[in-house]
């Protein structure tokens, strides 16, 4: 049974799931991005550059940091009829903020409210519906980067000037949301199959509260609401192993914020005291079994 990891580079996340395969007694092919040289007008067959074909993957695990080459070669494989975690079908909707509303919405669950528009009067009309504070987000991107708190028009012009100026049609499209007052944290959940492991308060003195821009992460309790909050988030957007972005409305309760499909956890075993890399492991285990036995 051969199972493939897919990366830009090595992370401290990549190094902990090779350990976790290594401890299953498999040793996963590493395959860099940068090395493809796919003809896509063949198929599975052909050679990938860890110098086995394709086809014999039973799984392969998508952790590009680009996000452009993890989601192709999730399309190219799954096209040619290979398993991927996650699959191209959740990866394009996690990877776009506007389509993953439009799957919660879809499913019903709870999400601060958000709206799209695609010139200045829109989006300045559009904020104002929603009322200031309101966010502007790319609708692709990670880390926290380019989102902003708006507290006024004044602001909002100058920030909607600054985004037109930039070269991609993604910074074009204006995703405006709800201002959600925080109890100075955030929850990160993880969901694998159909558990969510563990999760994660995010806390910080700012209103983004992601650990790679210096929140600190603690324990959160994985209570039944969250639970079944995060599993039916998961299902919407096609499930796999996900991380899910939930905010505590004060008035509301728990909402989705954003999910994640290339998640990354090296902040967040050691809080939870849940191995992480390990519940992937067996999930792709699993699956390249499952696989492996239906082809059979």
């Amino acid at each position: 049974m051969q199972i493939a990891i897919l990366v830009t580079h090595i992370r401290p996340e990549e190094k902990l799931l090779v350990e976790a395969f290594r401890a299953r007694g498999i040793e996963p092919d590493i395959i860099l991005d940068r090395d493809a040289n796919i003809d896509l007008t063949a198929g599975g067959e052909q050679i990938a550059p860890s110098g086995r074909p394709w086809a014999d993957y039973a799984v392969v695990l998508e952790r590009c940091v680009s996000t452009s080459r993890g989601m192709y070669l999730q399309a190219i494989l799954n096209a040619w009829g290979i398993e991927t975690i996650n699959s191209y079908a959740t990866a394009a909707v996690c990877a776009d903020k506007l389509l993953t509303t439009l799957a919660l919405a879809r499913a019903g669950i709870a999400q601060p409210n958000a709206r799209v528009a695609f010139d200045e009067a829109s989006t300045l009309a559009a904020l104002e519906d929603l009322t200031y504070p309101a966010v502007l987000k790319p609708v692709t991107g990670s880390w926290g980067r380019l989102l902003a708190r708006v507290d006024d028009r004044n602001a909002a012009e100058s920030i909607i000037e600054h985004r037109q100026t930039l070269g991609s049609y993604t910074h074009h499209t204006f995703y405006a949301q709800e201002y959600i007052d925080k109890p100075g944290r955030d929850i990160r959940a993880f969901v694998v199959g159909d558990e969510t492991i563990c999760a994660i308060y995010r806390t910080s003195p700012h209103w983004i509260t992601n650990t790679a821009r210096g929140g600190t992460a603690s324990n959160c309790p994985v209570t039944p609401e969250l639970n079944d909050l995060c599993l039916r988030a998961a299902r919407a957007v096609g499930g796999g192993v996900l991380a899910l972005d939930v905010f505590e409305d004060p008035s509301r309760g728990l909402s989705i914020n954003e999910i994640n499909h290339t998640m990354e956890f090296r902040n967040s075993s050691a809080p939870t005291g849940v191995n992480i890399a390990e519940r992937v492991v067996n999930y792709a285990i699993q699956t390249a079994q499952a696989r492996v036995e239906s082809a059979q």
